[in-house]
């Protein structure tokens, strides 16, 4: 099969994210990472710094390329002939707000089909807010995300201690 878009804020990515997307690639040519930049939700990381972050992440994939979005996901979809999108679910509370996206997107792009995608076992309670939560009380991240996020993770956040006089 050809390509997939998998969209999301990815802030930051975490384990199950690339479990999904690896998954993902047994079954598509082509994964692409859809980073929303949505300036009405507040992310610890910038579109730019997420992007970067998702391909150093992935960087021995090669069928997997990320661009970062700041219009509508299906616009994209188009314009790029993607004829799926890719959704990860956690928890069946994940799956009413999906079921909804799903029917809107197909709305405004009646060609497009959404895939969901249950995270594996290991995976199913890590959220990226939880990483943040975590990583903010300096909890253990690095089973949870991949290396160059844990490392971003750490620095920023040591960062935002030494702005704010907290450290």
């Amino acid at each position: 099969m050809g390509l997939i878009l998998y969209p999301g804020s990815f802030d930051p990515l975490t384990n199950g994210h690339i479990d999904i997307m690896r998954r993902a690639l047994e079954r598509f040519d082509e994964l692409r990472v859809v980073v929303a930049n949505n300036s009405r939700k507040q992310t610890l990381f910038s579109a730019e710094e997420r992007v970067a972050l998702v391909r150093e992440s992935l960087a021995n994939e090669p069928r997997v390329s990320v661009v970062a979005l700041d219009g509508l996901l299906v616009d994209y979809a188009r314009e790029v002939g993607a004829k799926t999108l890719l959704r990860g679910l956690r928890q069946v509370a994940d799956f009413e707000f999906e079921f909804n996206m799903a029917a809107m997107n197909r709305h405004l792009y009646p060609e497009i089909d959404t895939l969901f995608m249950m995270t594996g076992a290991d995976n199913f309670y890590v959220s990226s807010s939880l990483v943040r939560s975590v990583a903010a009380l300096g909890g253990d991240i690095d089973r949870l995300v991949p290396a160059p996020v844990a490392a971003a993770l750490r620095d920023r956040l040591i960062t935002s201690m030494r702005d704010t006089g907290t450290e």
